[in-house]
């Protein structure tokens, strides 16, 4: 097995919606804002090679939408995803699977193009697309908070082309305590694949979790923890639907995490790819940042 980052650029987010309720004066310090008070954010998919298997696990935020949307995310950097795949010698057409961790914007937008004529096809023709029914549904019948999130463009062609297949799991939880029970399910795409259903930031996220050597685990991080300045519980995004299962799911995760000694991936972080865990007398915090490069 090989793992390639695939970079798709960087976008712009306020900095107080990704840090909750923490206060500026201590984020502000972990990831400094611009005047107008955003803090820039990358969007970092992960490309996994397994046999006859090439795996993309998010595709960015695309470029299909209109200038009006995209003036309020200030796109920036000079790195594309046809560039980063071009760059370990792929292309779209190569990929066979394309599995989505949530159809927020800034993760699928690259799944879908449009065409010479304005049509919406999918980016990767020969792959098969990859969500689970519970966030489907979420995200094709929206709450009203999240809607803007979801974009119908991005979304429905996956399951008009034909090439949209399910991930079993993620029904939701009930929480009734302090904890949440993590659960990893077998992708069904590789034996060394499998997904951890998250539900705070959004229903049913699915975390891959790639057995990259033997007892030797990276986890794909997405929302659960955008970036590793998040690691501390009470940092949680003003972007989440369910806060609190944030902050359990949180506590349950970097407690395996750490005992099992994990690799986090970060998808959003603009300055740390990966890093590893240790505890401390404030409880799990980094040990160390690195590129993914280092585990090959």
């Amino acid at each position: 097995m090989m793992l390639f980052t695939i970079n798709t650029g960087y976008f712009k987010l306020d900095g107080g919606a990704m840090f909750g309720v923490v206060p500026k004066s201590i984020w502000g310090k972990l990831n400094p804002a611009d005047e107008s008070n955003l803090c820039n954010w990358a969007m970092r998919c992960l490309l996994i090679v397994d046999g006859n298997k090439k795996i993309l696990i998010d595709t960015g935020i695309g470029d299909k939408q209109d200038a009006k949307f995209f003036s309020h995310y200030y796109l920036n950097g000079n790195d594309s995803l046809d560039q980063s795949l071009a760059a370990h010698g792929f292309s779209k057409d190569d990929i066979t699977d394309v599995v989505h961790t949530h159809l927020h914007f800034d993760h699928c937008g690259g799944s879908i193009i449009r065409n010479e004529t304005g049509d919406l096809i999918p980016a990767f023709k020969n792959a098969i697309y990859w969500s689970n029914q519970t966030h489907w549904k979420w995200a094709t019948e929206p709450n009203d908070r999240e809607k803007a999130s979801f974009l119908k463009d991005n979304i429905l062609p996956i399951e008009i082309s034909g090439k949209l297949q399910w991930i079993k799991g993620g029904a939701l939880p009930s929480i009734a305590s302090g904890t949440m029970p993590l659960e990893f399910v077998p992708s069904g795409i590789i034996p060394n694949l499998s997904f951890l259903f998250v539900h705070g930031h959004t229903a049913a996220m699915m975390l891959p979790v790639i057995e990259y050597k033997p007892n030797e685990f990276l986890v794909y991080m997405a929302d659960l923890l955008p970036a590793a300045a998040h690691i501390p519980l009470p940092y949680v995004m003003g972007y989440d639907m369910f806060p609190l299962t944030t902050l359990f799911e949180k506590k349950s995760f970097l407690s395996e995490a750490y005992k099992k000694n994990y690799t986090l991936f970060f998808e959003h972080d603009a300055f740390n790819e990966c890093c590893n865990l240790q505890l401390t007398d404030k409880g799990i915090r980094v040990k160390e940042v690195f590129n993914l490069s280092a585990l090959q």
